[in-house]
């Protein structure tokens, strides 16, 4: 089989709002730590060197990760939502679909239409179960800054994400900092309309129906079809928690 990871790195001064705090510590260090636990000296283990580690502080929704229901809201379709350790890990692995979303604009909708249309070029008709990833390009700014980076994508509105729910689809993912359209982009709207559900539509919705999102996918690019292979996006079991860091892949059956 061939493995293509479709993840971005932890990383300290990552390219996003909430990154994590990265600490190393090596094996020099480690042998003082051990040693302390141990109740020996670190000049006991072999060149004073026991075992190098890391401390990572951060928010779950760091790096590539699943939302799980419960970051939307306390309960959705009127039952407690699901933490990301209650997830069925079957949401999470299945076979995966690729939709081009590079001609949007930044700031644009992503409709029932685009959607319609990508899966038309391609000749694919979706199943209950896909993993649906919407390419938007903005992947390639992940590592400049990350005002430009939380600007530069297209985002699923309400109406395609209903479409997408009605097709039997329970996660979707993004190569992008969120499902909805950037920060910039929603708060507009608001400002422009005074209507609250600007903000953050789609992560809202998931208080009435149950979904998952991955987010911040990167290398979609590099996939040689845009179906015929698994995606593997399980979650880190965070006990209670809104989300769960992931190693997303794209498995080729050879």
């Amino acid at each position: 089989m061939k493995i293509i990871d479709l993840s971005v790195s932890h990383c300290n001064d990552a390219t996003e709002p909430f990154g994590p705090k990265i600490e190393h510590s090596d094996h020099s260090a480690g042998a003082h730590r051990l040693a302390k636990m141990a109740g020996i000296e670190a000049s006991d283990f072999p060149d004073t060197m026991a075992l190098a580690t890391d401390f990572i502080s951060g928010s779950a929704h760091a790096g590539t990760h699943i939302d799980a229901p419960y970051h939307y809201g306390p309960l959705c379709e009127g039952r407690p939502a699901k933490t990301v350790d209650q997830v069925p890990l079957e949401w999470c692995y299945g076979p995966g679909v690729v939709l081009d979303m590079r001609h949007k604009e930044a700031g644009a909708e992503i409709t029932i239409e685009d959607m319609k249309h990508a899966l038309g070029k391609i000749g694919y008709v979706l199943k209950r179960g896909d993993i649906v990833l919407l390419h938007t390009g903005c992947d390639k700014y992940w590592g400049t800054d990350t005002p430009t980076y939380l600007a530069m994508q297209s985002g699923l509105g309400i109406s395609g994400l209903n479409w997408l729910l009605d097709q039997g689809i329970r996660c979707i993912g993004i190569d992008a900092w969120t499902l909805d359209r950037p920060v910039n982009a929603m708060v507009a709207a608001y400002k422009q309309t005074g209507d609250k559900n600007e903000l953050w539509p789609t992560h809202i919705h998931g208080r009435r129906r149950e979904y998952l999102q991955i987010e911040k996918l990167a290398n979609l690019e590099m996939l040689p079809r845009p179906y015929g292979f698994t995606i593997s996006a399980l979650p880190v079991k965070l006990q209670g928690c809104t989300a769960g860091w992931c190693r997303a892949v794209a498995v080729f059956a050879d």
